[in-house]
């Protein structure tokens, strides 16, 4: 994965996974997105990506990573095409190697890749010529654009990220998110995370090596310094019995009470969309604790610094 990311050079070609890239290069994407977050509050963001191409290419619905990364295109200065996956020749059997074929000769610059299915953003940047693939989400495997903001909104919150004590708490076996994030930590060396959720929403021990798994949030929040909640993904348990929100809530929700057990300036996050009342109070995400809309923030100057990045060369 890591050598299909880079050019011969070293510097970045796709963004895939945050997986094997390095504290030292994430680092950089994080102070890049802290630079452009300063850059556009004084009303100085450069045209970085003037004369630039971006295609949206998402098969699932988002709201959050879609919005903001055309957000992001567009105030560097690029030209934007959201792709129409309804009325593509996708639906008329042609293969998403070919459309993406036909789209790169036409000259666009980057694929922004939302699938389903784990490996489509990589099995497309191996067959791309000159154009860069950034993945949005694929499947329950990564989800980097997401991890990388919400590294930068701990480091904004905490001050730094090593030596913190985190916990992920919901449907991790589903979540491209927890394994991106998971990713990052460990790459700034993050040792005590805990994954917290229902025996049968938690991953397998040998794809979180390191992490504590636990299914009392009780004792899996005690004194922690942040919280990510997660949504439990109905859409991709297919064939499972249905959630019993009340009881879901009672024993893996986040209420202000529970809240306590963290440390008093722990902090709560979540990469939405937010299933208020199942994973998390009202009280909780709407109260000081929260970097809920920081992340949404940050998410769109992640997304510019990772297309300038890939772009501005």
């Amino acid at each position: 994965m890591p050598d299909l990311q880079l050019h011969d050079d070293g510097q970045l070609r796709h963004l895939l996974s945050l997986s094997g890239l390095g504290r030292d290069r994430i680092g950089g994407l994080l102070d890049r997105a802290a630079a452009l977050r300063a850059a556009a509050r004084n009303g100085e963001l450069p045209p970085l990506l003037a004369g630039r191409t971006v295609v949206n290419l998402f098969f699932e619905p988002s709201t959050r990573t879609r919005t903001s990364f055309e957000l992001a295109a567009r105030r560097l200065g690029a030209l934007v095409v959201n792709f129409d996956i309804a009325h593509s020749s996708t639906r008329k059997g042609e293969s998403l190697d070919d459309t993406l074929a036909t789209l790169e000769a036409m000259q666009a610059d980057a694929f922004v890749v939302r699938h389903k299915e784990n490996g489509t953003p990589l099995r497309l940047a191996a067959h791309v010529r000159h154009a860069t693939i950034l993945n949005a989400g694929d499947g329950n495997r990564a989800h980097p654009t997401q991890g990388l903001l919400d590294l930068l909104t701990i480091r904004d919150r905490k001050g730094h990220i090593d030596g913190l004590k985190v916990t992920i708490c919901g449907d991790i076996r589903h979540s491209r998110v927890a394994r991106s994030d998971l990713h990052g930590l460990a790459a700034f060396g993050v040792r005590d995370i805990r994954l917290c959720g229902p025996a049968h929403l938690l991953p397998a021990p040998d794809e979180a090596p390191g992490c504590t798994l636990d299914e009392n949030f009780d004792a899996a929040i005690e004194g922690v310094d942040v919280i990510i909640m997660l949504r439990v993904q109905k859409e991709r348990m297919e064939g499972a019995p249905g959630l019993d929100e009340e009881a879901y809530f009672a024993h893996w929700g986040l209420s202000a009470a529970r809240l306590a057990r963290a440390r008093p300036d722990a902090i709560v996050m979540h990469p939405g969309p937010m299933n208020r009342g199942v994973e998390i109070a009202d009280e909780v995400a709407d109260g000081p604790q929260s970097a809920i809309l920081d992340q949404v923030a940050n998410g769109v100057f992640v997304r510019m610094a990772a297309l300038a990045e890939l772009l501005q060369r």
